[in-house]
């Protein structure tokens, strides 16, 4: 006779959980990898941070909101952390000043990365403890997981930011490849008129200010089958885009003067007349296929005006998600790090590639009430003064975006991933 067969592994909740966990860590370490400590203390201006905070602060919201809370007898790393890698829970205490994280020389990035692997370890244990059966926990492990995610991206924009700022022009990755085909013509999509229901369903993760389910009704609209090209937006720059005031909002053309502006973020104007632009990958040349990137709600909106069209609300951009057939473009997973061309068309790139500007604020649904407590302060008291974007970039982790995802910048914000599509009234 054989051996008996072995009982089937049942993988409880607790233990899917512990998995994700640990490959959401492990990415954000392999985000890290190419960086010198030096390259993860420095902080280029004060709305982007440094690495090493990041690597802390994501650790510090493990360590805070779950085994703090729901270890008993767990003993924090270092007390001084509590104030060092707060972000902005007043509920929770002080905060170091956001524009002086760049002066942390201390704790070094060695201590970090002790810190992290210490809470990796309770984190794990606690999992594995009858206390880590808990709906409750589970929950925050599950934002913890999402809120990590955010952070890799958030790595790579406050990196790149810093990285431009050197004359050296460091390179993050070489895996950052041209396009060298075309983009497909832009159509328009028409959308009828009627009731749509929109936001999150409460099937699986979402953040709070995903819902609550509501109805709208839309008006027909048209919208762009894939975003604006680098190309069609030289276009724009040609005809004098950055120096027509009646193109732009008040505060727009105020940020224009203020700024300078006279191209897309990390652009250059070259001897020959040409157009560069500095990526991870190292500066090369604007390719015109490309979807433009880190534009500001102010630049998408002047060139919605110039092109004769506008920005899509939010309501009308998750409807053009949820009906037909659309092609995704690239995530994090890809390490492409840069905004790819379209690949064919139709409806393309509503996923992946570039955050995209709506014309839509950032304000609460109808019946939004966020969580109790200090962890409720994550998304709703950030509801003024921002634009909402959807649908994620190149540095978004594939599972980590949805079609209910708001994202949200202020209008004048330009070192995120974002660029735009359009949208019209049919």
């Amino acid at each position: 006779m054989g051996a008996p067969s072995a009982e089937p592994t049942v993988c409880t909740h607790s233990q899917a959980l512990s998995r994700r966990y640990r490959a959401v860590r492990a990415r954000t370490e392999a985000v890290c990898a190419p960086l010198s400590a030096e390259d993860c203390a420095a902080q280029s201006m004060t709305e982007a941070s440094p690495v090493k905070w990041h690597l802390a602060h994501t650790t510090w919201f493990f360590e805070t909101f779950i085994l703090e809370a729901h270890q008993p007898g767990f003993q924090a790393y270092a007390d001084a952390f509590r104030v060092l890698f707060n972000s902005y829970y007043n509920g929770i205490g002080e905060q170091h000043p956001r524009a002086s994280r760049g002066l942390l020389t201390r704790p070094s990035l060695d201590e970090v990365q002790a810190y992290r692997a210490y809470v990796d370890r309770s984190l794990s244990n606690l999992l594995a403890s009858p206390m880590g059966d808990n709906p409750a926990v589970h929950k925050l492990v599950e934002l913890g997981i999402n809120h990590a995610q955010q952070h890799q991206e958030l790595i790579l924009m406050d990196l790149k930011h810093l990285f431009a700022t050197n004359s050296l022009e460091p390179v993050y990755s070489e895996a950052t490849v041209g396009g060298g085909q075309p983009a497909p013509t832009m159509e328009w999509l028409a959308f009828e008129p009627g009731v749509r229901h929109i936001g999150h369903n409460g099937g699986g993760f979402a953040y709070d200010n995903e819902g609550p389910r509501h109805r709208v009704f839309l008006e027909p609209f048209e919208l762009a089958s894939r975003p604006v090209t680098c190309g069609e937006f030289k276009a724009f720059m040609a005809d004098g885009g950055y120096a027509r005031p009646e193109l732009w909002l008040d505060a727009g053309w105020d940020a224009v003067r203020a700024g300078g502006w006279e191209a897309p973020q990390y652009w250059r104007q070259e001897p020959n007349g040409e157009w560069s632009v500095f990526t991870l990958g190292g500066r090369r040349p604007v390719d015109p296929a490309e979807p433009v990137c880190h534009i500001s709600y102010f630049e998408a909106d002047a060139y919605a005006r110039w092109a004769g069209a506008r920005l899509p609300t939010e309501e009308e951009w998750e409807t053009a998600v949820n009906e037909g057939e659309h092609h995704p473009g690239t995530f994090l997973e890809a390490e492409r790090l840069h905004p790819a061309p379209a690949q064919a068309p139709g409806s393309a790139q509503l996923l992946g590639d570039v955050w995209e500007w709506t014309a839509s604020a950032y304000l609460p649904y109808p019946g939004f009430r966020p969580a109790s407590g200090a962890v409720g302060e994550y998304n709703g008291k950030f509801m003024v003064d921002q634009m909402v974007l959807r649908g994620g970039s190149f540095a978004t982790p594939a599972d980590h975006i949805r079609a209910t995802y708001r994202n949200f910048f202020p209008t004048d914000a330009r070192w995120p991933f974002t660029g735009f599509r359009l949208a019209r009234t049919a």
